[in-house]
């Protein structure tokens, strides 16, 4: 993610900023990519805190106009989660648009959003279907996903990986219209007509394959082509994403390329895989010094190198439109 300038004056602004540092409104333009001082604003500005600029006045921002529901604002904490969950689905949308995802020169389905608010401890489902994504706010409590992170074992959980996760499921379903890419993903995916629910069963009784590591991005990915699918396309963004803030917050590594590179425009898989994970092995080893976890905790094997190059062709390809 990109560090912006301050239309206004000295001073960067960042994504989810809503004001100057002097405290003068500001709107972010995701077609510029770039901050702007005047309305019209989303209407879900004072509501969540959206920061996009609308339309026209009164309307909602390209990133709150595909949500089609809303949580009960009257369940606990519903709205101040709503709005941490719709920064994550900005902060993912504006990640694919840097491919022309969901821009207006992009001509396919833009996804459909549910948010759901929990009650009663009962886990909201999350899942993706017929371009309808629909997402658990409540997770957006750290104490909410933490618990669920180790119940499920999972090294790594937040509301930007929910996003870049279930979004993938929608990107295969809008490129599953193209026969070539059914059959070039049947062959290095698997073949996605297995049984999902029986998959998914199978998953949580016996647990993953004993050779899961070598074969797959995180032990979920071995599930179902479905979920491997979704956690490789999850896995790329990330990787794209960490480098191109790596970038643009001027910090330097001898792996990158140069100064002013854009992980987003690479064609280079390998090269995009290997300065991220390079970038991600120093953020790790930075983060240890303060006690935290490893920023990302995962091994890249060749066979889901492979995988990454895969997605990262398509993924691009939607840049021309496709």
């Amino acid at each position: 993610m990109h560090v912006f300038a301050n239309p206004l004056g000295a001073g960067p602004l960042y994504f989810d900023n809503l004001t100057t540092a002097e405290g003068t409104p500001v709107a972010y333009d995701p077609q510029a990519r770039a901050f702007i001082p005047t309305p019209p604003f989303c209407a879900n500005r004072e509501r969540i805190g959206c920061n996009w600029i609308a339309p026209e006045e009164g309307a909602f921002c390209r990133a709150c106009a595909m949500t089609a529901l809303a949580p009960d604002p009257s369940l606990e904490d519903a709205i101040p989660d709503w709005a941490a969950t719709e920064l994550a689905k900005r902060w993912v949308i504006d990640n694919l648009g840097r491919w022309q995802w969901f821009r207006p020169e992009d001509p396919g389905t833009r996804p459909t959003f549910h948010m759901l608010a929990e009650a009663n401890d009962e886990p909201a489902p999350m899942g993706h279907g017929g371009g309808v994504v629909t997402i658990s706010v409540s997770e957006a409590d750290p104490v909410v996903r933490t618990k669920r992170r180790q119940a499920l074992g999972e090294p790594y959980r937040t509301m930007i990986g929910h996003m870049r996760h279930e979004i993938a499921h929608m990107l295969w379903w809008r490129l599953s219209l193209r026969d070539d890419f059914l059959d070039a993903f049947r062959e290095m995916f698997g073949d996605e007509r297995a049984d999902y629910g029986q998959a998914l069963q199978r998953h949580y009784q016996n647990g993953p394959p004993a050779d899961w590591p070598t074969r797959f991005i995180s032990s979920y990915a071995s599930a179902h082509p479905h979920e491997d699918w979704a956690e490789t396309v999850s896995h790329l963004m990330h990787l794209t994403d960490i480098t191109d803030s790596f970038v643009a917050a001027g910090l330097s590594s001898p792996q990158l390329p140069g100064p002013h590179w854009n992980p987003y425009a690479e064609v280079d898989t390998a090269r995009l895989i290997r300065v991220g994970a390079d970038v991600a092995a120093g953020v790790n080893h930075i983060n240890r010094s303060m006690g935290l976890g490893d920023l990302y905790p995962f091994m890249l094997s060749e066979p889901v190198s492979q995988k990454l190059a895969f997605v990262h062709e398509w993924l691009r390809r939607g840049a021309q439109g496709w």
